[in-house]
C-alpha cells in the first residue's frame, strides 16, 4: 500500500480523497494555487505544496510544478481526482516515467479511450452496440455529409477529443452541414488543440445513462449499476439519480454486461464509466468512456455502501476490488450546488460567503469544501458542494432531499438551491418523465 499520496486537485474532490486516504492510513499532499491558500483541502492535508498562480493552466494544469510537489515531498502515488489532468495521457506518462504511481488507467488507455472515435470503434468491434454514424474521425465536410445522408437526419457533430458540450453541433439538414462542420472543428480545435470531429446518428429525446465500472490488475472488472444523468443543461450535468426511474430490469443487465464486455476488451484498471444513450423503447448506444472518478460517484457508493475512492486506491496499489458489488438498495440522488444565478441564465456568482448552515441527518451527505466566510475564486469551475441523499425507494428519497433543501442555507452569493427545490416540485421529475432536453419543462411553472 502505497505510504503518500499527492491529490493533483482541488475543490471537494481534493478533500473528498483526503478524507479516504486518512482512513487508509495514508499521509496526503494538498498542491494548491495562490487563489486557494486558505481552502479546505490545504487545511486538511498532511502536507500543501504551492504550485502556481491563480490560473489553472499555471497551476492545476502544470505538470512540472505538480510533479516537483511529488518529488520533494516523497509522494509514490498521485490521484488526480475528477476534470484538470485526470483524463490527460502526458500526465499519467510522466508518472508513470518517475516511478510514481498514476491512480488510473495507463496512458494509452486514456489517450484512447479519450479520443470518442476510437473508443467508438473500440467498443463496437467487441459488439458493444454503439450509435450509427462515421468509423473514426471525419476528415472533410464532403465526407460528413455523404455520411449524415446515408444514416438519415438528424444527426450530430461531435469533437473527437472533447466534453461539455463543446465541438458539438446538432445537423437537421444537409444545408447545414457545412457551417455546422466548420463551426464545430473551430471550437474543438481551441478547447482542445484537437480540430476532429466524428459523426453519428442524433438521438431525440434520450436518456443518458452511465455504468460505474471498477477493474483491478486481475482482469476483472466489476459493475456497480448505472447513473441516470439526464437532467443537464448545455450538456452539463446538474441532478443525477441511481437506480435510472426508467430502464426495465432487462437493460439494467444488458447494459452492465456490455459496459464490462466493453472494459474487459482494452483490460481496463481503475475506476470508470461508459456511458450510453437511451431511446424511448430502451435501445441503448455507446457514446464514451470516462477513465476517472465522476462527480456523481456518491450516487452509486450511497446505493451499493461502497467507497470508491477506496477501491481505486486499493487497485492502483495492485490489489483485487475488496467490496464486491451486491443488490442494489434503495435509491439516491446527488443535487450539484454551483454557484450560479439560476434567475439569471446561471450567470457565475463568485464571493465571500456570508453565512452557511448544511443540511444533516440520517440519509443526507455533503460533499463539500466550502465554509462560513469562505470567498469563492472566480477562476474554476464554479461546483461548490453537492447534496447527496439516499431513501427506502424514490418517493423517499425525493421527501427527504426537500427537507434537507429547507435546511441548505448559503448566503452572499447565489447558488442553484432555488433551481433544486423548484425541480423537486415539478410533476415530470416527481414522474420520473425526463429527457436530457428536458430542463425547460422541468422549471416551469
Amino acid at each position: 500500500m502505497f505510504n503518500k499520496i499527492l491529490i493533483a486537485n482541488r475543490g471537494e474532490i481534493a478533500l473528498r480523497v483526503i478524507r479516504t486516504c486518512k482512513e487508509m492510513g495514508i499521509a496526503t499532499v494538498a498542491v494548491y494555487s495562490t487563489a486557494d491558500k486558505e481552502a479546505a483541502h490545504v487545511v486538511f492535508a498532511d502536507e500543501a505544496v504551492c504550485i502556481g498562480p491563480a490560473s489553472g493552466k499555471e497551476s492545476y494544469l502544470n505538470i512540472p510544478s505538480i510533479m516537483a510537489a511529488a518529488e520533494v515531498t516523497g509522494t509514490d502515488a498521485i490521484h488526480p481526482g475528477y476534470g484538470f489532468l485526470a483524463e490527460n495521457p502526458d500526465f499519467s506518462q510522466v508518472c508513470e516515467d518517475m516511478s510514481i504511481k498514476f491512480i488510473g488507467p495507463s496512458p494509452d488507455m486514456i489517450k484512447n479511450m479519450g479520443d470518442k472515435a476510437i473508443a467508438k470503434t473500440t467498443m463496437k468491434n467487441c459488439g458493444v452496440p454503439v450509435v450509427p454514424g462515421s468509423d473514426g474521425a471525419v476528415e472533410t465536410i464532403e465526407e460528413a455529409t455523404k455520411i449524415a445522408n446515408e444514416i438519415g437526419y438528424p444527426v450530430i457533430l461531435k469533437a473527437s477529443a472533447g466534453g461539455g458540450g463543446k465541438g458539438m453541433r446538432i445537423v437537421w439538414k444537409e444545408e447545414e452541414v457545412e457551417n455546422a462542420f466548420l463551426t464545430a472543428s473551430n471550437e474543438a480545435s481551441v478547447g482542445f488543440d484537437n480540430p476532429e470531429l466524428y459523426l453519428e446518428k442524433f438521438i431525440e429525446a434520450p436518456r443518458h445513462i452511465e455504468i460505474q465500472l471498477m477493474g483491478d490488475q486481475f482482469g476483472n472488472v466489476y459493475s456497480y449499476g448505472e447513473r441516470d444523468c439526464s437532467i443537464q443543461r448545455r450538456h452539463q450535468k446538474l441532478i443525477e439519480e441511481a437506480p435510472s426511474p426508467v430502464i426495465s430490469e432487462e437493460v439494467r443487465v444488458k447494459m452492465s454486461e456490455a459496459a464490462i464486455l466493453g472494459a474487459k476488451s482494452v483490460n481496463y484498471e481503475g475506476a470508470g464509466t461508459i456511458e450510453f444513450l437511451v431511446d424511448k423503447d430502451q435501445n441503448f448506444y455507446f457514446i464514451e468512456m470516462n477513465t476517472r472518478i465522476q462527480v456523481e460517484h456518491p450516487v452509486t457508493e450511497m446505493v451499493n455502501n461502497v467507497d470508491l475512492i477506496k477501491q481505486q486506491i486499493l487497485v492502483a496499489a495492485g490489489e483485487k476490488v475488496q467490496d464486491l458489488p451486491g443488490k442494489i438498495k434503495g435509491h439516491s440522488f446527488e443535487f450539484r450546488i454551483n454557484a450560479e444565478d439560476p434567475n439569471f441564465n446561471f450567470r457565475p456568482s463568485p464571493g465571500r460567503i456570508e453565512y452557511l448552515h448544511f443540511p444533516g441527518g440520517f440519509g443526507v451527505r455533503i460533499d463539500s469544501h466550502i465554509y462560513n466566510d469562505y470567498v469563492i475564486p472566480p477562476y474554476y469551475d464554479s461546483l461548490i458542494a453537492k447534496l447527496i441523499v439516499w431513501g427506502v425507494d424514490r418517493d423517499h428519497a425525493i421527501k427527504r432531499a426537500k427537507r434537507a433543501f429547507d435546511e441548505f442555507t448559503i448566503e452572499g452569493i447565489k447558488t442553484t438551491i432555488p433551481f433544486h427545490q423548484k425541480v423537486l416540485n415539478n410533476k415530470y421529475f416527481l414522474n420520473g418523465d425526463y429527457d436530457t432536453n428536458s430542463i425547460d419543462k422541468l422549471i416551469d411553472d
